[in-house]
Order: C-alpha cells, then sequence, then structure tokens
C-alpha cells in the first residue's frame, strides 16, 4: 500500500508538522524490550508521532481525537484541505486545525451530534476503528469482515461502529486485550497506537 510521509514543507504555522523530530533512542520512558518499542522508533523515524517532550513518549497516555486524524493526516503528506469549514471547537490556525478539517472533508472523521469535534476527548477503540475504516476506505482498498462474535463483548460495539469494528479486526490492526475482549468503549493509549499505525501501515493491513 502506497503512503506517502511527512512533508518537508507543510504550512510554516503547523508545529507538529514541522516538530523537529526526536530518536526513538532519546525517550527515557521507552525501554528497549518493551512490546512497543520498534513501533515508538518507526512512527518517531516516519515523524508520523512526537515525543509529549524532549525525553518522553508517555507510552501509556490516552491518545486524543486529534491526535489520531494528525497522525492520518501526516500519512498522507500534511495535504491543505479544500475546505476552510472546521468545527465550532476547534480553533481556526490551531495545531490540529488543518488535519481536523482534512479528516472531515476525507470523511475519515466527523463531529459529534452537538456539532462539536471533541479534539481533546480520549479516543475510544471504536472510534479508531471507524477512523482506520474509513482511512482504508479513502486509500481506494476493500475493507476487512472480522468476526467480532470471536470476542465476548463482540456485540458492545456501537451500531455506528460495527463495520468500522469488522474491518480493524479483519485487518488485523486492533486485536483483543489482554482480557481477551475488544472493549469498544475502552481508550487507546500512544504505545497502542504506534504500534497500530505500523499495521496500518503494512500492505497486508489494508
Amino acid at each position: 500500500m502506497k503512503r506517502r510521509i511527512l512533508a518537508s514543507l507543510c504550512a510554516l504555522s503547523l508545529a507538529l508538522c514541522l516538530a523537529p523530530m526526536a530518536w526513538a533512542a532519546d525517550y527515557t520512558d521507552v525501554k528497549g524490550g518493551a512490546w512497543y518499542a520498534d513501533a515508538v522508533q518507526t512512527v518517531t523515524d516516519k515523524g508520523l508521532m512526537n515525543g509529549t517532550n524532549a525525553t518522553s513518549f508517555s507510552p501509556s497516555a490516552y491518545v486524543t481525537r486529534a491526535t489520531v486524524v494528525t497522525v492520518l493526516w501526516r500519512l498522507e503528506g500534511c495535504p491543505e484541505p479544500a475546505s476552510q469549514t472546521g468545527f465550532p471547537d476547534v480553533a481556526a490556525g490551531s495545531w490540529c486545525d488543518q488535519a481536523v478539517r482534512w479528516a472531515r472533508e476525507t470523511m475519515i472523521a466527523d463531529g459529534y451530534s452537538d456539532g462539536t469535534f471533541g479534539a481533546d476527548d480520549p479516543v475510544t477503540r471504536e472510534q479508531l476503528a471507524l477512523f482506520l475504516s474509513r482511512y482504508t476506505y479513502y486509500k481506494g482498498h476493500t475493507l476487512a469482515e472480522g468476526m467480532l462474535t470471536l470476542y465476548p463483548d463482540g456485540d458492545k460495539v456501537s451500531k455506528w461502529a460495527v463495520d468500522g469494528m469488522k474491518h480493524a479486526v479483519g485487518a488485523g490492526l486492533i486485536t483483543g486485550t489482554s482480557a481477551g475482549t475488544l472493549s469498544p468503549l475502552g481508550y487507546t493509549t500512544r504505545a497502542e497506537l504506534a504500534v497500530i499505525l505500523v499495521r496500518l501501515m503494512t500492505p497486508a493491513a489494508g
């Protein structure tokens, strides 16, 4: 699957697109033998994710909705969205403004029923699954059909997220938790997102 990585000439105002890349080896909270260490190295090398500061990746911190659409936007080389229509709770010119507008324009992500995006809200696993499936569709790839019945809480996935979760499970993007559940309303950590991004960049995943 063809993917363009972070463009070097993104708009100057986009701090996260132009932030100096750290090396995963600089993160004092990412140990070499950790299950997510290689993934953190990969997403750092490719400029998809940055540390929370110069020496920390914060692998256990929850990922926000804004962060998810931003890393997908970076996969596309930080394209300039054609539309200026955003969300009332995402300020024009803010660090995630272009990414959020791009995600809305491409129908990868939409907002809540009240018209807001909830940029700072932790992303749930079923929300992430939906974003990933829509990104796959946007890229022109066929969606996978995983079996949610293999998980004891597969019937707990919200109706609007069922197809997205089926794809995420079938494509191997999202796997069960240590308890063997899907935990659709559970939150995603930065370490988990790094691993999922590496899977997403693998041709077999989409």
